[in-house]
């Protein structure tokens, strides 16, 4: 097992830095050899814009190598905070309006059991509160557990497959009833985008907003690619809590699509999230116009986002108050091999925490989630 720090900064630690490192590499440890987690990579950014790496575990079981710090993972439904920004690029540009109906951008595409486009505004689609039925619960075998996510893992769906998938399942609830996460809401989220400006979502993804903000480590897979490029560590799934851990590094990411196909590293996912609330001296800051902006950050209780209580969600991007009064908002995914969660706050704090598996147990997840709010919130007593 190796652990392990890198700074992206020059200047010599002081004693706050020093003892937020203890606090941050403490949790990957545990996260390691108490969770069992192959690997583990964090990214830190202090107010100060100051950027710190860390590293537990190995790169791969097979061979036992360290772990390489700041590696790309598949960041899952982090992808949903980027194809919302680009909805609100497009609102700003006067191209939508949240409070439309689907139906105005998308003419007859939502029909079925499962929602009416007529009946859903945009808002709610970003929201998670247009009541629409998850295709991941309706493509996937659900009693099966994480075995149907071996099963598919090598399976293209094609976005219109999925959404007919969801569209024949009931609606969960009227539109705007209550809170209910869907991937099948950033899915029509990322064709509205296609419609609207007549290009591929990945590639406005890429445009508005990775090469804006020069996320060198972020990309957007290509139609059938299953590799992940670049320096990474392998992801792995178990079928059950007391399963071996199979590598599913080579994973077709067409489920997630605009709902979470993206890969990126811890790094990258910092600066972005900085970024979208605008956070003084972030680099692109200006990445929303204030306006925009202030929607995403309205929100509506979600009480099922995450095991903890107290997370509301916005356009998005969800908040939590966190130990200390500590206000802070993120996202987080879920794929095939990786699991990443993630906070920020308004003065330029970040914390990206990755870790190479899907977690086995739900304490599993409440440590990786604990991990993250530990570097938030250290040294805030």
């Amino acid at each position: 097992m190796s652990l392990g720090l890198t700074s992206a900064a020059t200047a010599a630690p002081g004693a706050h830095q020093g003892q937020r490192s203890a606090v941050v590499q403490q949790r990957l440890d545990d996260l390691v050899r108490e969770d069992g987690f192959p690997g583990a990579l964090a990214s830190v950014r202090d107010a100060d814009g100051r950027v710190t790496n860390y590293t537990a575990g190995v790169q791969d079981l097979a061979t036992g190598d360290p772990i390489h710090a700041d590696g790309r993972v598949r960041i899952a439904s982090n992808t949903k905070t980027f194809t919302a920004v680009v909805v609100l690029q497009l609102v700003g540009e006067g191209k939508v309006s949240l409070d439309e109906p689907v139906e105005t951008y998308l003419p007859g595409l939502v029909r079925g059991p499962g929602g009416d486009g007529r009946a859903i505004t945009v808002r709610q689609l970003l929201q998670q509160t247009s009541g629409l039925p998850d295709y991941d619960t309706v493509v996937a075998d659900v009693s099966k557990g994480d075995t149907a996510l071996l099963d598919i893992r090598h399976t293209y769906f094609d976005p219109s497959q999925l959404l007919q998938a969801a569209l024949a399942a009931p609606a969960e609830f009227g539109p705007g009833a209550q809170w209910q996460y869907s991937n099948t809401n950033y899915l029509l989220a990322g064709m509205l985008v296609q419609r609207v400006t007549g290009r591929p979502i990945g590639e406005q993804i890429t445009q508005r907003v990775i090469d804006r903000l020069g996320l060198r480590n972020t990309y957007w897979p290509g139609t059938g690619e299953q590799e992940i490029r670049g320096e990474h560590p392998r992801g792995y799934l178990a079928a059950g809590e007391d399963a071996p851990w199979t590598d599913v590094t080579e994973t077709d990411p067409s489920l997630g699509w605009a709902a979470g196909q993206l890969v990126s590293t811890p790094s990258d996912l910092a600066r972005f999230q900085a970024a979208v609330l605008g956070a003084d001296g972030a680099q692109g800051s200006d990445l929303l116009e204030p306006a925009q902006r202030a929607e995403l950050l309205k929100t509506v209780p979600a009480a099922e986002f995450e095991p903890e209580p107290g997370w509301s969600y916005g356009l998005g991007f969800a908040h939590r108050t966190l130990s200390y009064g500590v206000e802070a908002w993120g996202h987080g995914g879920d794929i095939q091999g990786y699991e990443t969660r993630n906070l920020a706050t308004s003065d330029g704090r970040s914390v990206v925490v990755a870790v190479t598996a899907l977690p086995r147990t739900l304490d599993d997840l409440a440590d990786v989630n604990a991990a993250v709010e530990a570097a938030v919130c250290d040294g805030q007593a």
